[in-house]
């Protein structure tokens, strides 16, 4: 299901409220029942024609609700979950909209991870170059100067903010003539602490601009920033009548602490395509891809203490299939949006549901299906009961022999620290 909220003085035809404070009540309205070619939402035959040479010719749901308003120029507030296609519903605006300009960056794009902002640089210079237009990423772990000179001659820059902030103080790069500004993944920047960063950089910009924002909450601190950064936005949302996970297949093991490594093993034997595993420390990762390495696989390990450099040769050896697995840590993982990963093992259980859709939807996004494997010790059994139960993948953990655990009862006391015949259930979760 898709909301949009079009006439600011329309009435509430549903009684949706928005989650944005400054935003009017949402409209609801149909997904395209099919998808639509992007010329039929004005982008040009040259663009249209860069799109079609990576053999995309059709949108995606938020692509379909963006398009024009942002080609339009109007400032947009979408909701969408990553691996949506949301990269190209502000890629391809950008570039339609922009012309050469060596005198400093015209367009402006946030994201939160340096893996992130590399991915998103090259889905932008796929149709960037047809334009002849010039898209670089800046991001910390890199020579300052040289990324600085490289920026200042960009049309497009994708950055991180701690990194772009500092060249911007440095007075190494201006951003003063940037008249389109891009919050992508906003709701995971915010919860790494980069709203000061966010909120500065934004303060910067000028005055007459557009900015959109794409996150998958609209509520709380982003849905703040969105309220004083834009201008009558438009409000998109896909609401998801199912989570991502239902596209993929689910499997738990029931496995002892010391037969981890001999159970994963037998399920990287099988027939797969590139594989991400999730491991719970930055030492497992490195120790867990080494044991690999050792029995013949192509493992390499990612997470935070790796130098950029490392990381960069790691995610091109994964992504090219050099290497076809690859173990990493939650934090590393985040705004890794590769296609082709067609499995994702839990070697270490995840900690809530949230973290299971996060890692298991990194192989069914976009459409695409995918495995998620889950290897279950005696300690972890009750945990991973609780998010199955909550999931609804109840009927896959059993048939892996498990037991599905009831909520647990929480008891509250009641007045007086003696009254034990007092206490009553207070809640389940």
């Amino acid at each position: 299901m898709s909301r949009t909220k079009r006439d600011p003085g329309g009435p509430d035809t549903d009684g949706l409220v928005s989650p944005v404070a400054d935003v009017p009540t949402v409209v609801e309205a149909p997904i395209p029942a099919e998808a639509r070619s992007f010329a039929d939402f004005g982008v040009s035959k040259q663009v249209v024609e860069a799109l079609s040479m990576r053999d995309i010719n059709r949108t995606f749901p938020i692509q379909a609700l963006v398009l024009k308003d942002a080609i339009e120029g109007r400032d947009v507030l979408a909701r969408s979950r990553t691996g949506s296609g949301k990269t190209l519903a502000f890629a391809v605006p950008i570039v339609e909209n922009l012309t050469h300009d060596k005198a400093s960056p015209s367009a402006l794009i946030l994201v939160p991870t340096r893996e992130l902002c590399s991915q998103v640089a090259e889905e932008f210079r796929t149709i960037a170059d047809i334009k002849h237009l010039v898209v670089v990423a800046v991001y910390g772990g890199v020579g300052l100067k040289d990324q600085a000179n490289r920026a200042a001659r960009a049309d497009i820059v994708i950055a991180t903010p701690g990194r772009l902030l500092d060249l911007v103080r440095r007075k190494m790069l201006s951003i003063s003539r940037a008249r389109i500004a891009v919050l992508d993944e906003a709701d995971r920047m915010l919860d790494m602490g980069f709203l000061p960063d966010v909120s500065s950089i934004l303060g910067m910009l000028p005055e007459q601009r557009q900015m959109m924002l794409f996150s998958a909450t609209l509520d709380g601190e982003v849905g703040r920033l969105a309220a004083r950064y834009t201008h009558d936005p438009i409000l998109h949302e896909i609401v998801e009548d199912r989570p991502v996970i239902a596209e993929a297949l689910h499997k738990f093991i029931s496995v002892a602490r010391e037969d981890k490594v001999p159970a994963l093993t037998r399920e990287l034997a099988g027939d797969r395509g590139l594989t991400l595993i999730f491991v719970r420390t930055k030492r497992g990762a490195d120790r867990l891809a080494q044991r690999l390495k050792e029995q013949g696989f192509g493992a390499q390990a990612l997470h935070g203490d790796m130098s950029q450099s490392a990381r960069e040769r790691a995610l091109s050896r994964f992504a090219s299939g050099k290497a076809n697995v690859l173990v990493a840590t939650d934090v590393a993982a985040r705004g890794l949006d590769l296609e082709h990963i067609t499995h994702v093992v839990n070697y270490d259980a995840p900690t809530d549901e949230k973290s299971y859709v996060h890692r298991v939807g990194r192989t069914a996004r976009a459409g695409r299906g995918g495995t998620g494997i889950t290897l279950v010790t005696p300690e972890e059994r009750s945990d991973v009961s609780r998010i199955v139960r909550q999931l609804g993948l109840e009927a896959e953990f059993t048939d892996a022999g498990m037991k599905v655990l009831p909520p647990r009862t929480i008891y509250a006391g009641g007045r007086g620290s003696n009254r034990m015949l007092g206490r009553r259930p207070r809640r389940r979760f």
